[in-house]
């Protein structure tokens, strides 16, 4: 308002001026959380992998067996391979520009789109190495093609000149890349070699055909400074180091390999590796064309139906009827499990690639999987024997709490006794079952009327929680909200916590997309993370993403997150009649609950943010909660200092 004031502008003079366009490599400057995920020390790394994908692509496609990965002393990076090299010789459509230029300076420009260069490719976008390119203060492309060697300099998005022959190359071949991160944009964030260590060798294991080579001048005390990682029995060998010592129900995992164009007439492939183990919880770690998929998608999908049935016609198989009540999370229970596909152009949700989307993959990998399975089940029975009955129990275990908890949801309710509070849903068990925890009684009459009454509970909060950190424990257990909060979802606090006893599927944290709303979000993160920690690591705990703006034209209806989808729908049209209307959202209570429901809370239309722990550096969350939510104010003042220049819009 005092800029308005200023210029003697109105919020309301909105016209073909008020709407900007960027160009070249500026939007990915100006907001790069759309195209790596944040500013943050995740995203930061993941500009690494971005290089590091293209050269696995090249080892892939058969045209490389080495690259190499240098941290240097001043925090830059080095990738090198010896592949093909990135082509240096004029673009046919801007033929005053390099084939290198229009692919570091321009967004969704490659080889990886028609599929002739790339059978398979974990760069789908073709913005990978512009966005590392834009977010780097300086970046320089060495590329060895014909005996030659070939430079270009550029920084922060924009040519320093043009492709240079700076000698000759007659025993060296492929692309190298050296970068260097712009603290403007990541300010005090440096790279950990621990961090890049382990994307190093997590890529080796992807690709038995590939070596690649570490070395880092910065010696963090912990890492090895040079390695190199070379490993034939791919996934196999990976899971084998994971669990170390631990006891297996099977002395080999069940591991392999399926080419598609064999087995499908389709370009592609999986391998996998699992076993199971009572020494430590399952888990699966996914990829696709070499790329990190933390959220899964339907490759995974695919791989545990293969695994569910097999089972499943084992146990009918040797007579035993309670094969049948296992289910995925029964597998999931001790099975640590690793799935790695390469498919043709790939689909993911979100441009950091963290889910697999691809229908195809799930058809692809169930049936590649589905007879190996069962090969391997026949083959080995004292293993199949054991594996068969773990999960038999595991099943009855599941059952016997179901009932229980069945029993308890109807004594909760009843206990709770909570005017205007806790809107319970009418389904028995848990399974998919959410919790929406919402701000306020006006809220939580919008989610009332828009809420699937089976499966969607709604939890009205007065106001903002208590600030768990630094509180006497005194102090929580007499805190009505707290209180009525973990009476809702069936648990208790801290050593009380039984992830067994939660009540709901999903605990869904859904405020207004304000300062206000933020600030309780944190706050019920922070408790959540103190006190309920499983609750993270298992994947309970969402954010509902509300929009800000709605924008009607006629008949036609969209919502935007923020102002820069909105500004974006404004300039291309949303396709109906007359004048576009746009009303902005001041909070949750102002939505009807026909909005509500079609942007928030309808699981086929609303979008979720998976709150996780960053798995390869847990112990920087606990540092970042204690600093920003702790009773030291000046280490939030630290912080502000720090990362106030990144803050593209503040809202006060």
């Amino acid at each position: 308002m005092a800029n308005d004031l200023l210029t003697g502008a109105s919020p309301d003079d909105y016209d073909a001026s008020s709407i900007e366009v960027l160009e070249g490599l500026e939007p990915v400057r100006q907001r790069p959380g759309m195209y790596i995920g944040g500013t943050d020390e995740r995203a930061l790394h993941h500009m690494v992998a971005e290089i590091l994908d293209n050269s696995m692509d090249e080892a892939v496609a058969g045209h490389a067996n080495r690259i190499e990965l240098e941290l240097h002393a001043d925090y830059s990076i080095t990738v090198r391979d010896n592949g093909r090299g990135i082509p240096i010789d004029p673009h046919p459509k801007f033929p005053d520009k390099s084939a290198l230029e229009v692919i570091l300076c321009t967004l969704h420009a490659g080889g990886k789109f028609s599929g002739k260069a790339y059978q398979t490719s974990g760069g789908l976008h073709g913005v990978g190495s512009s966005v590392v390119n834009a977010l780097s203060d300086s970046l320089i492309v060495q590329v060895a093609r014909n005996r030659e060697l070939f430079e270009q300099r550029f920084s922060r998005g924009l040519p320093l000149g043009g492709v240079e022959q700076i000698g000759a190359a007659p025993n060296r071949r492929g692309t190298t890349v050296t970068f260097h991160a712009d603290e403007e944009i990541f300010g005090h964030h440096r790279f950990k070699p621990k961090r890049l260590f382990t994307l190093a060798r997590s890529k080796a294991y992807l690709f038995s055909g590939v070596e690649i080579r570490w070395k880092s001048e910065i010696d963090d005390g912990e890492t090895p400074t040079e390695a190199t990682f070379h490993f034939p029995g791919g996934l196999a060998d990976y899971l084998s180091e994971v669990l170390g010592s631990a006891a297996t129900y099977s002395d080999a995992p069940f591991a392999g390999k399926v080419d598609f164009k064999e087995k499908f007439n389709e370009p592609g492939s999986v391998e996998w590796a699992i076993n199971w183990t009572p020494a430590r919880d399952g888990f699966i770690q996914s990829y696709c064309n070499t790329v990190p998929t933390p959220e899964g998608g339907t490759h995974v999908t695919g791989f545990w139906a293969a695994i569910l049935k097999g089972i499943r016609a084992y146990g009918e198989l040797v007579n035993n009827k309670k094969a049948a009540q296992i289910t995925r999370d029964d597998l999931m229970t001790g099975g640590s499990a690793l799935v790695s596909c390469f498919i043709a152009d790939p689909s993911f949700v979100g441009q950091t690639k963290d889910r697999l989307s691809t229908e195809a993959a799930q058809k692809l990998v169930e049936g590649a999987v589905r007879d190996h399975f069962d090969n391997w089940l026949a083959s080995d029975t004292k293993a199949a024997g054991a594996i068969l009955d773990f999960l038999v129990l595991r099943a009855e275990e599941r059952l016997r709490r179901k009932k229980e908890k069945e029993t308890q949801r109807k004594s909760a309710t009843k206990k709770l006794r909570l005017p205007g509070k806790l809107v319970d849903c009418s389904r028995n068990n848990r399974d998919g079952t959410e919790l929406f925890i919402v701000e306020g009684d006006s809220a939580g009459g919008s989610g009332k009327a828009a809420r699937n009454r089976e499966t969607q509970a709604l939890l009205p909060l007065r106001g903002k929680i208590l600030n768990v950190l630094g509180a006497a424990s005194s102090k929580l257990s007499t805190n009505a909200e707290i209180k009525d909060l973990c009476d809702a979802m069936g648990v208790g606090l801290g050593t009380k916590f039984n992830i067994d006893d939660l009540r709901y599927e999903k605990i869904i944290i859904m405020t207004d997309a304000d300062v206000d709303g933020a600030h309780i979000a944190s706050l019920l993160m922070t408790f959540f993370f103190t006190q309920m920690r499983p609750l993270i690591d298992q994947g309970h705990l969402y954010l509902a993403c509300p929009p800000l703006y709605r924008l009607t034209q006629g008949s036609k209806r969209v919502y935007c997150l923020d102002e820069f989808e909105r500004d974006d729908w404004l300039q291309k049209g949303i396709g109906g009649k007359g004048k576009i209307d746009v009303s902005r959202f001041k909070g949750l209570g102002e939505m009807d609950a026909k909005d509500l429901k079609d942007t928030t809370m309808n699981p086929e239309t609303r979008k979720l943010i998976r709150v996780t722990i960053d798995e390869d550096e847990p112990g920087e969350t606990d540092t970042l909660v204690q600093n920003l939510m702790g009773k030291k104010p000046e280490k939030r003042f630290e912080y502000i200092q720090e990362n106030a220049r990144f803050v593209e819009e503040l809202d006060i």
